[in-house]
């Protein structure tokens, strides 16, 4: 699906944005926490915990941040009370967006999701409103030049669900349960990818013009400069002209 592999591409460009901000260190410093309070502190029975390691060092969080973050969500060290929230709602053109947030303070974070939605010419939904559109999956994104011959013999040993051809990308999807393994082949195998995390995968994609996309990026900018915001996903298809414009 072309539109999502798309969106990766801008969250990729996004990811280096929020390295620069700092923002990349809370974001991952929340996820570490969230996984250690739900999973336990052990990375080897905590896949989710394990993930959330290999995105810190992606965005090299430091050791001690780390080792903190996983002590406030087992419990050894206070902390404020974190909460998972998933909000689902409409943006620009009806289309399909997913925020995950992690929040001290639900009723602030609902009321700043809303806000921020309807002055964007969007609106915030039921649970299950867009849910049923997205699937969790593991997400690895390569460049073209790697070739597709190569990333689906590492790929299809591995258990990769799915490899998409877009323009510029190869986007290699797996189960939730197998994306670490899946990473490890392809590290074992020296081959680079852009990006690798866990994402929401859309059934199907809205195809905008460039004037609707670029007020459907907005919102999502909008949205991911809140401080309780995680991810951001929507089933928006962006033009190629918008890309282009976004890579010059």
């Amino acid at each position: 699906m072309s539109g999502h592999s798309k969106w990766a591409n801008i969250k990729i460009r996004k990811g280096a944005q929020d390295a620069k901000k700092g923002k990349a260190f809370t974001r991952v410093a929340k996820e570490i926490m969230l996984a250690a309070k739900i999973g336990g502190g052990d990375v080897t029975g905590n896949p989710r915990l394990r993930t959330a390691l290999l995105k810190a060092r992606e965005v090299n969080l430091p050791k001690d941040k780390i080792e903190t973050a996983i002590k406030k969500g087992t419990g050894e060290l206070q902390a404020e009370v974190i909460d998972e929230m998933l909000y689902e709602g409409y943006g620009p053109n009806g289309v399909a967006i997913m925020i995950e947030a992690a929040t001290d303070n639900k009723n602030r974070t609902v009321a700043e999701m809303r806000h921020i939605l309807s002055r964007h010419g969007g609106v915030l939904g039921e649970t299950g409103s867009v849910g049923w559109i997205f699937s969790k999956k593991g997400v690895l994104v390569f460049p073209k030049a790697l070739g597709e011959d190569k990333i689906m013999e590492v790929g299809l040993e591995a258990g990769v669900e799915d490899v998409v051809d877009d323009d510029d990308y190869y986007e290699v999807r797996t189960a939730v349960e197998d994306f670490y393994a899946v990473k490890q082949a392809f590290d074992n195998a020296g081959m680079k990818y852009e990006s690798a995390e866990l994402s929401m995968i859309p059934s199907t994609t809205v195809p905008l013009d460039v004037e609707a996309a670029r007020k459907v990026l907005k919102v999502t900018e909008m949205l991911e400069e809140n401080d309780d915001v995680q991810n951001v996903y929507t089933n928006a298809d962006f033009p190629d002209e918008l890309m282009a414009e976004l890579e010059g």
